[in-house]
């Protein structure tokens, strides 16, 4: 899968692509994260002007469409053969869940629009985006944390990824509702100081987990 990323910040993206799966996912050649600088593709402005004031007056400057519809469209022509999905993070788009996440594993080309300042001109979301994606009731400086999170949580759905690919099917929010159970591990027993008392407690894992019992292990974690 290709994630095609539009930003005017394109070194915010180095670090968290350079670690760990996602490191990974890109030597495999599993994904491949191209990260675009929207300034490139500014026509007719010597200084690369992204933005400007919004039409009727109002605070802050609007990203212009132009240069994201430019780029947008050299990204469709160089992938025009694969299945594509252009995505706008935007504060009233639709919530992103687990459910999406799967959804857009489906495609073989994810272009994501990261907006700044105050907003982006309202034609990019109605001739552009194909959606509208939030990751939360937040106000976020700009869509480069989005880009990453939907990255992040797209990838580790496609075959190869993680080690475990059972990984995937059982962790948290892997069916509707929330079903995050409870984890622990070694050592089976902790001890603690308790500064108050003066006593040491000791946390325990839960028996059932050392039992060996695995009907009664998943009835336990269906239940936590």
């Amino acid at each position: 899968m290709k994630f095609d990323i539009i930003t005017i910040f394109p070194d915010i993206f180095g670090s968290y692509f350079s670690e760990s799966i996602l490191k990974r996912a890109q030597e495999k050649k599993i994904i491949q994260i191209d990260v675009h600088n929207l300034r490139d593709f500014v026509e007719g402005d010597r200084h690369q002007k992204v933005d400007d004031t919004p039409c009727g007056g109002g605070a802050g400057m609007v990203m212009k469409v132009q240069p994201i519809f430019t780029c947008v469209e050299a990204l469709k022509t160089a992938s025009e053969k694969k299945k594509t999905r252009v995505i706008l993070f935007s504060a009233k788009g639709k919530r992103y869940t687990q459910k999406d996440a799967v959804r857009l594993s489906k495609y073989e080309n994810l272009v994501l629009i990261c907006g700044r300042y105050e907003g982006v001109d309202e034609r990019v979301a109605k001739h552009i985006a194909d959606e509208e994606i939030s990751i939360g009731e937040f106000v976020l400086t700009g869509g480069e944390i989005p880009a990453m999170v939907i990255v992040d949580s797209v990838a580790r759905l496609l075959p190869g990824v993680l080690g475990n690919a059972e990984s995937a099917i059982y962790e948290s929010h892997s069916k509707e509702g929330y079903l995050e159970h409870q984890q622990y591990t070694k050592p089976e027993e902790f001890s603690v100081l308790d500064n108050k008392t003066g006593k040491r407690r000791i946390w325990k894992v839960p028996e059932v987990l050392l039992s060996g019992n695995h009907k009664e292990i998943e009835k336990w974690r269906e239940q936590n």
